[in-house]
């Protein structure tokens, strides 16, 4: 699964919107965030959809981010994380 590229990330704007406004992320290239030094978050692409990686406990983590409802869980888990 390759990292997502220019359209992929353009599909996700809103999504990444949001995450740029969450405590604690900085913002090292369009849609690859790190927190505390460390890389916490970023996107993937295949012909299944595009994925989120979140490293939660240390462990990184997929989840799909391609339709409103799993946008919507993902943000709610890596709030979670983030508190």
């Amino acid at each position: 699964m390759k990292h997502a590229g220019p359209v992929a990330l353009e599909q996700l704007t809103g999504l990444i919107i949001k995450i740029r406004e969450l405590p604690g992320l900085a913002e090292r290239g369009t849609g690859i965030f790190y927190r505390k030094g460390t890389a916490f978050l970023h996107f993937h692409e295949d012909v299944k959809g595009i994925f989120a990686d979140v490293k939660i406990a240390g462990v990184w983590e997929r989840f799909p981010v391609t339709r409103p409802a799993e946008i919507s869980a993902f943000l709610a888990r890596v709030r979670s994380a983030l508190n």
